[in-house]
Order: C-alpha cells, then sequence, then structure tokens
C-alpha cells in the first residue's frame, strides 16, 4: 500500500479514537503511580468527542481531518494533553497545500514538524520522560521508512515498534516534568503516561493500514 486517500485517513482517526478510548483505564492506572491520575480520562474525553465529530464530518482533503481531529482535541480535553496532543494533529499540516491522499512521506513530514512544534511547546526532549520519548523514534523510523521506500504498511509498523521502544524507555529514567518529577528515582520502573499514549496511537494506525490491505 503506497498511498491512503482522504476517506481512509477519515477511517484510520476513527480506529486511533476506539482505540484510546478502550486504553482508559490501563492509561489511568499507569498514571496513577506517578502522575495526577487524569491523563487515561482526558484522553478517553478528548477522543470520544473526536470519534463523535467524525461520524458528521464531510472529508474535503486529508489535512482537513487532521485538523478537525486536532482542533476537537484542543477543545475538549482539556489541560497540558489536549495543547499536546492538539499540536501532533494540527501543527504539521499549518503550511501544507491540501491533497487527497498520503504517502508515508506525507505522514513523516507532518508528525516531524509536528514534533519540532510539540518540543519548543513542551520544552521536553528525548530523556525527560515524557510524550516525546515515543513520539522522536517513531517519527524518525518513518523518516527513515520513506527514505527507503517502504509502503504505508511496512513504514507504520517500523514507527510502531519504535514507539514501544521508546515507551518501555521511560521505565529506566527519572522525569523532568510534571508530577512525577518528585518521585525522583522512585519513577524509575514505571512508563510515562503520555509516551504510552503515543505507542497506542502509532498501534491503531497501523493496525488500521493492515486491515486495509486485505
Amino acid at each position: 500500500m503506497k498511498e491512503v486517500s482522504a476517506d481512509q485517513v477519515k477511517r484510520m482517526m476513527e480506529r486511533v479514537a476506539q482505540k484510546v478510548v478502550e486504553s482508559e483505564p490501563y492509561l489511568t492506572e499507569i498514571d496513577l503511580k506517578i502522575g495526577d491520575g487524569d491523563h487515561g480520562t482526558g484522553m478517553k474525553r478528548g477522543f470520544l468527542a473526536v470519534q463523535k465529530m467524525l461520524l458528521d464530518l464531510k472529508v474535503d482533503s486529508c489535512e482537513g481531518v487532521f485538523r478537525a481531529v486536532g482542533t476537537c482535541l484542543l477543545d475538549t480535553m482539556g489541560g497540558a494533553s489536549g495543547v499536546l496532543f492538539g499540536t501532533v494533529f494540527i501543527s504539521g499540516i499549518v503550511k501544507r497545500e491540501e491533497r487527497n491522499s498520503f504517502k508515508l512521506s506525507d505522514f513523516a513530514e507532518i508528525f516531524s514538524t509536528s514534533l519540532t512544534s510539540l518540543k519548543k511547546r513542551g520544552k521536553a526532549k528525548v530523556g525527560d520522560k515524557t510524550m516525546v520519548d515515543a513520539l522522536e523514534p517513531a517519527v524518525l523510523a518513518l523518516e527513515e521508512g520513506a527514505k527507503e521506500g517502504l509502503d504505508l504498511i511496512e513504514g507504520f509498523q517500523r514507527a510502531t515498534l519504535a514507539a514501544e521502544k521508546g515507551m518501555e524507555y521511560t521505565k529506566t529514567i527519572k522525569a523532568r516534568f510534571g508530577r512525577a518529577k518528585y518521585f525522583g528515582d522512585k519513577a524509575i520502573g514505571l512508563q510515562d503516561a503520555g509516551a504510552t499514549s503515543v505507542y497506542i496511537i502509532f498501534q491503531a494506525m497501523s493496525d488500521f493500514l493492515k486491515g486495509e490491505k486485505n
């Protein structure tokens, strides 16, 4: 599979929203250990709203789908997570021309731009025990896959594996942001909820693409 249509991107985001909503208990359990305990409920609230919004969304472009998802998250999720995850979907498409299909290179470009914006906004980098620890390796995997000429399925499989490794990496480090930073060494051995959400999102996108092949 070399590209997906705007309608497929919409259905991909429907799969993402469903997966995030279903993962709320898991995300809450993780966040209760070193966070405020509200990450799961915030993600569920935002992506439930995304589910409802997508039901009536008239697809005009791939960028339009991302813009609608990001705006919905900003409007409904609340807190820092709403801003950060809204940024993931909005900031990468701001200066792009609207198009009716995405290749792996498009996803790589969009998420790379979003990662840069996210790091500027949140000031976090790899090693700080945040969502960046999963997002940055996933983005690098997409970029490398696009350069190698991989198709969408292979590219997102790589990105998902990279995000998972980044999520697991957060177990080995102390936190430098949020409530978790006050746990110091006690945070070692526990994974970051934001990084987990990034992994879940990439896993859902990858699963969708594999399903479209059949």
